[in-house]
């Protein structure tokens, strides 16, 4: 990765190192065009500094101070960012590119998708929104660039490596998630653009294999921007998106073998009240059986209301039970900072 403070002589080598258009199958833009947007793209990005309301829940597994990135995605100074960075913030700051410490407030957060919006309560001078692009043009192979903000500001040519489900221990599920190598640092919240500058994922985490075969590729997975857009103008009126009220038993599972392991419970959560248990392997929802992350969460939202009832069949030690919990809706049990 190169240098804090980028110019158009480090774009155009970028370009030329990354050979855009023979990677990327769809007629590329000419080099001058694609330096100019990805120049104007990464002028967008920057720095999110979050603490965390005294407490806040979250802070236990995500630390009160955060740091990381957003990308100005709106005229009135809306950033697009990721979630977790923003979740249950007391106070939120930009850091420009020009080393300007600006005031935030939160938008939104979303469960659902993983994404956060801040919006600056003071103008962003000189910034102009980045579009929004769309992973369905993307391939496997094509060279994307990813930038971060702040203090460690920085930009970088990566390579998308697959487009396939995504679904994560904390109870997190999307259909499509976009994975990159090589992995680039402080992904939380980093922008990742295609070669017409429009922005197509945000930064959510590190991975050991991006591929998914168990062959020990690091990189990183983002969140493509394709989920925001239907649930955009809801996020901004609501705070959220519907899908986001949904049932949240407190678990952190893994999968591996066709079972569902109960890795950790939150303390005081409805599975903790029910007494699961770490260490305890899910084999069915409501008499399903379940063998995969995927259908463990399909199942548990499939419930039209966020409290009903679900019955889990467990393997606890050498006994198997079934346990009935009430699940609740997690958007419930968050601090929820003002402007929310």
């Amino acid at each position: 990765m190169c240098t804090r403070h980028w110019s158009r002589v480090v774009l155009m080598a970028l370009v030329a190192c990354a050979n855009w258009g023979h990677a990327i199958a769809a007629s590329p833009p000419p080099p001058a065009v694609q330096i100019d947007a990805l120049n104007r793209a990464n002028a967008a990005v920057v720095g999110i500094q979050v603490v965390a309301a005294d407490g806040a829940r979250s802070a236990e597994t995500l630390g009160k101070q955060r740091t990381g990135s957003g990308v100005v995605i709106g005229a009135d100074g809306l950033i697009l960012t990721i979630g977790y960075l923003v979740l249950e913030a007391q106070t939120i700051e930009v850091v420009t590119q020009d080393n300007r410490t600006l005031p935030a407030g939160p938008v939104a957060y979303d469960l659902a998708t993983g994404f956060g919006l801040v919006r600056s309560l003071l103008p962003l001078r000189g910034i102009a929104p980045v579009p929004l692009g769309s992973h369905k043009e993307l391939n496997t192979g094509d060279m994307v660039m990813a930038a971060i903000g702040g203090a460690d500001a920085d930009v970088a040519m990566t390579q998308l490596v697959g487009k396939r489900p995504f679904s994560g221990y904390w109870e997190y599920h999307i259909d499509t998630a976009l994975f990159t190598s090589p992995p680039i640092d402080n992904h939380s919240g980093a922008a990742l653009f295609n070669q017409r500058g429009e922005l197509v994922g945000i930064g959510s985490l590190f991975v050991s294999d991006v591929t998914g075969e168990n062959a020990r590729v690091p990189g990183n997975m983002f969140v493509p921007v394709d989920l925001l857009k239907p649930i955009l103008a809801e996020m901004q009126q609501t705070g959220t998106s519907r899908q986001s009220h949904r049932p949240w038993l407190g678990v952190t599972s893994s999968e591996q073998g066709g079972r569902v392991n109960v890795v950790r419970v939150t303390r005081e959560s409805p599975a903790d009240e029910a007494g699961l248990e770490a260490g305890d392997v899910v084999l069915a929802v409501d008499d399903a059986k379940v063998a995969t992350l995927e259908e463990f969460y399909r199942r548990l939202w499939a419930r039209p209301h966020p409290d009903d009832e679900v019955r889990l069949t467990v393997l606890q030690g050498a006994n198997i039970k079934t346990l009935t919990i009430r699940p609740i809706d997690r958007m419930t049990t968050m601090i929820k900072p003002a402007g929310i």
